[in-house]
């Protein structure tokens, strides 16, 4: 298990995910957005948006992912 933050993924916050893989922290991180943006939380509005767009711009939402993906393996075993 790794553990990135909203923050390190783009978000405004310091809200811990977990995961086996790159791909599970980002589905959490996807799935908090989207919660606490219904919820009425103005600061992750942004990053919301940008998450939703990412895979309207393909090009720019694999460079996301690429980044994203290697900041996780790079990181340590909790």
């Amino acid at each position: 298990m790794k553990t990135m933050t909203c923050k390190q993924m783009g978000g405004p916050c310091e809200v811990a995910f977990q995961g086996n893989t790159a791909d599970d922290v980002i589905k959490a991180q996807d799935k908090h957005l989207k919660e606490v943006v219904a919820g009425g939380d103005e600061a992750h509005k942004d990053a919301l948006k940008e998450m939703q767009g990412r895979w309207k711009n393909p090009i720019r939402g694999m460079g996301w992912y690429m980044k994203t993906k290697k900041e996780f393996a790079a990181l340590s075993e909790n």
